[in-house]
């Protein structure tokens, strides 16, 4: 178990805070950053000192995780962005709304704007030149930095649009009259395009409501007459819109990997393609653009690269910069070609420990894994304990008798985290054995010739009580037949684990566990929070009362 860790940061003159790592001190810099970015929820481009005592204290840059100990104390440097003037495409040459809308009706399905920022920066034109704001990191990637919020933010609007919505919410105050202005609709749609893609290119429709919920409850001017809530029209509006915004975005000379892989043609053999990419589990970096400067030759190179690093001793810092650069084109790989597990392993066998699953997970949805899940599992588990003792039938008496056998052991956290999660399996109406295969005195090389017959399995290898350490047990992760990671601390590790190996690997949940994985992904990770199963709703509901 990795030892806790607490860091002083200093903010300000005025301002230190403490921050608690309950996992330890991350492995590489980044994930570091990223935590200290969401617990305080400060801008990303920052940058942390820390105090050498070889120079009686004085600070400097920390580039290596390494100077961080325990108890030490990290100084947060807030930076300004970096001005970068590149070639840009001459925006006269997009084309109009019009000509847009000549887009195939599957395009419309999601609603997807786009940032400059999140567009490769390849692709180049003779057209002006622009100036585009990066910060220090955006000048090596193009990878969004935060997800779907939990309530979004209405972008302000052009100078003469907000003049005319102040006018407009004035009169309607006044007098209920609605604002119908043409001028300010298109203003308003063409802003939230651009703000939505900050988020994501395929937004589904209870987040295109979340938006419209917001926008009417800021402006209820804008309310649509003839509908029983004044929303409907906005959100077709938006959904057309986002399909016209791709449009125009393909018909640029700008890249977009998210958009142009569902650039496929009808055909008189095909007249409606299938395989629709887009994010299903709530992914922010479904599949980012290759960062700047960079072609699929060059990362190429750089996997090559990783194959001899990775054979190397202490070399963690190196893989970790080196899979952080290759991060869009491992994407591009796994969205595009969908290779089978064990051929992926052999191209990217860095990606294959925890540490480099659970940093793979935050590049795809910005949030931790490990800590958000135990912080949320943790939260829940009392009230969880409560409803699992009161649940009845056969489920009632499996989870009864694990609770049982929790009561006759040592109240470690580690094993209540592991009965918590085989009692939510039983509650929701799953099947443990589906997902969890218990041996006992076993070992791996036993076993080893049945995993070919498992599709998604954690296999726990635990040993006798009359062992010295039987406390321990060993904890594999299995996929297509394939062992996927193998010495898991615990069972609750495993299955966090198994998330961030679903996402790396852009995998289906299985359906007979789909609502055991909608738990761990919406309850335990609060990704794509807006929109539950009915079971799963039923238990979110409980666990809120």
């Amino acid at each position: 178990m990795c030892t806790p860790a607490k860091l002083r940061l200093v903010f300000g003159e005025n301002d230190v805070r403490k921050l608690v790592l309950p996992s330890g001190i991350p492995s590489t810099l980044q994930e570091l950053k990223s935590i200290i970015q969401e617990t305080f929820s400060i801008p990303e481009c920052f940058t942390l000192m820390y105090e050498d005592m070889e120079f009686g204290g004085q600070c400097f840059n920390l580039d290596s995780v390494d100077d961080v100990q325990d108890k030490c104390t990290l100084k947060v440097v807030q930076t300004e962005p970096i001005t970068l003037n590149m070639v840009a495409m001459n925006r006269s040459t997009l084309p109009t709304e019009s000509d847009a809308r000549s887009c195939s009706s599957q395009d419309t399905v999601g609603l997807t704007p786009v940032s400059d920022t999140y567009l490769s920066s390849d692709s180049t034109s003779s057209g002006s030149q622009d100036t585009v704001l990066l910060s220090s990191s955006e000048t090596t990637t193009s990878c969004r930095s935060q997800g779907w919020p939990t309530k979004f933010i209405v972008p302000t609007f052009s100078f003469d649009t907000e003049l005319l919505l102040s006018d407009g919410n004035k009169a309607y105050q006044k007098d209920g009259t609605l604002l119908n202005n043409h001028r300010v609709t298109s203003s308003v749609l063409e802003t939230l395009a651009e703000t939505i893609f900050c988020y994501t290119a395929y937004p589904t429709g209870v987040q295109i409501m979340n938006v419209v919920e917001m926008l009417i409850e800021k402006y209820p001017c804008l309310k649509e007459p003839g509908s029983f809530n004044g929303q409907y029209g906005w959100q077709q509006r938006i959904k057309y819109k986002m399909g016209n915004y791709r449009a125009k975005l393909r018909g640029s000379q700008l890249s977009c990997p998210e958009l142009e892989v569902n650039q496929k043609r009808k055909t008189n053999e095909n007249p409606t393609p299938k395989g629709f990419k887009r994010p299903r589990k709530a992914e922010v970096n479904y599949l980012p653009p290759f960062p700047f400067g960079e072609t699929g030759e060059s990362l190429e190179k750089e996997r090559l690269d990783l194959l001899n690093e990775i054979r190397k001793k202490n070399n963690k810092n190196i893989i970790g910069e080196k899979m952080e650069k290759t991060f869009s084109y491992r994407r591009t790989e796994v969205v595009k070609d969908c290779p089978a597990v064990k051929d992926f392993m052999e191209r990217w066998p860095a990606l294959f420990c925890e540490s480099e699953i659970k940093n793979e997970f935050r590049r795809i949805t910005t949030i931790s894994l490990e800590r958000t899940f135990l912080e949320k599992l943790d939260f829940y588990t009392p009230k969880l304990l409560a409803l699992f003792e009161m649940k009845g039938g056969v489920a009632g008496i499996r989870i009864r008798h694990l609770l049982d056998s929790l009561s006759q052991q040592e109240d470690r956290l580690e094993d209540r985290r592991d009965v918590v999660i085989r009692c939510l399996l039983s509650f929701l109406g799953e099947s443990a054995e589906e997902l969890i295969e218990d041996h006992q005195d076993v070992s791996r090389d036993m076993i080893k010739d049945t995993f070919a017959s498992h599709v998604m399995k954690i296999i726990v290898l635990s040993r006798s009580v009359e062992e010295e350490d039987a406390s321990r047990s060993d904890v594999i992760i299995v996929i297509e037949g394939t062992e996927v990671l193998l010495g898991c601390k615990n069972l609750t590790n495993a299955c966090l684990s198994l998330m961030g190996c679903i996402y790396s690997l852009n995998l289906s949940y299985p359906p007979k566990l789909r609502n055991t994985f909608e738990v761990f992904q919406k309850i335990f990770l609060g990704l794509d929070a807006l929109k539950f199963s009915p079971k799963v709703n039923s238990l979110h509901r409980k666990l809120l009362m």
